[in-house]
């Protein structure tokens, strides 16, 4: 496993983020593939063993469970709290009634509490805000997160999906106010959707932000032929918004080309081109199958040629901006 620093930060974290949407009480939450415990620990294991330190998961994740399956994970194999990054998110809905939602002070304050309890731990390593919360002022969120900075309980903060101008706002906001920057965007960004190139990877990399993105292989899109489906692809609701075949089958086409004739996995293809674009951490990588993990593990010393990516790229066509 290759290590890199989280942006312009000190920390270091592995080439490859174990994505931990994928394990949580099913019951509990809007993912019916995912995964109970004892199965979940199978790939706790294997990360760990393939020099996986980056562990990235959300609250709202089978409601609240996935914090739960991962800070017992760590704490039953004795692994040393120091030696891991743990990142956790807030925004999204945990129960029904007001100030279930958002980055209010009161819903920042109380849900880190929660996290902290759910994955059993004194800190998180990066917490980010899931979403960003238009009903709340700029100002009010960052001095929240700020404070929980402050009182020892989170050590780094990120951001996700949102417009460029947005976080360029908070950005500034936080260093004209002596508040606690940004030290990463985790956002929507793969070989089959790349607005993000744009706008908002330029900025974080003039600003020194780490780029960690979710759904680097298309919710499974990238990882195998268009007419091939998966348990997941089938009753993955939110993936139906974010891809159609008009737009996107050639750029898998093209992947499985490229995959072929190197004789590896299109994951190791998809996930390669990730790992060779300027600015970017580490992809964050959900797996249900051991195989997910290797092949992650495996394209972090896959170099692809530059005529290689000129040739995964040459396909794209412009998207409409989602995933906000």
């Amino acid at each position: 496993m290759q290590y890199t620093k989280l942006g312009r930060t000190g920390l270091d974290v592995s080439r490859i983020c174990l994505g931990c949407m994928s394990y949580g009480e099913a019951a509990r939450g809007h993912h019916s593939w995912a995964l109970d415990e004892a199965t979940s620990r199978e790939f706790y294991v294997q990360a760990l063993d393939a020099g996986i330190n980056f562990f990235d998961t959300a609250n709202v994740y089978s409601g609240g469970t996935s914090e739960e399956f991962l800070g017992r994970a760590l704490r039953d194999l004795g692994v040393n709290r120091d030696e891991v990054v743990v990142a956790s998110k807030v925004f999204m809905p945990m129960r029904q009634g007001p100030n279930s939602i958002g980055l209010s002070r009161k819903a920042i304050l109380a849900e880190v509490d929660h996290s902290l309890r759910r994955l059993d731990t004194d800190f998180i390593d990066l917490y980010q805000i899931h979403r960003l919360d238009l009903g709340t002022p700029m100002e009010e969120i960052l001095e929240a997160l700020h404070d929980v900075v402050r009182a020892g309980k989170v050590r780094y903060l990120g951001a996700s999906s949102m417009a460029a101008w947005q976080f360029a706002k908070m950005l500034h906001l936080a260093d004209s106010h002596g508040w606690t920057r940004f030290v990463s965007m985790q956002n929507y960004y793969n070989l089959a959707y790349r607005e993000e190139e744009r706008e908002m990877l330029p900025l974080c990399r003039d600003e020194g932000v780490g780029v960690i993105p979710w759904s680097p292989l298309g919710r499974g899109r990238l990882t195998r032929p268009w007419d091939e489906t998966t348990n997941r692809s089938e009753s993955d609701a939110f993936a139906q918004t974010l891809y159609t075949e008009a737009a996107d089958r050639a750029v898998v086409d093209r992947v499985g080309e490229v995959a072929a004739e190197r004789g590896v996995p299109m994951a190791q293809v998809a996930t390669a081109w990730m790992l060779s674009k300027p600015g970017i951490t580490a992809p964050i990588i959900g797996a249900t199958k051991p195989h997910h993990i290797a092949d992650a593990v495996a394209a972090v010393e896959l170099t692809l040629s530059d005529e290689e990516i000129t040739r995964l790229e040459e396909p794209y066509a412009p998207h409409p901006v989602v995933g906000f």
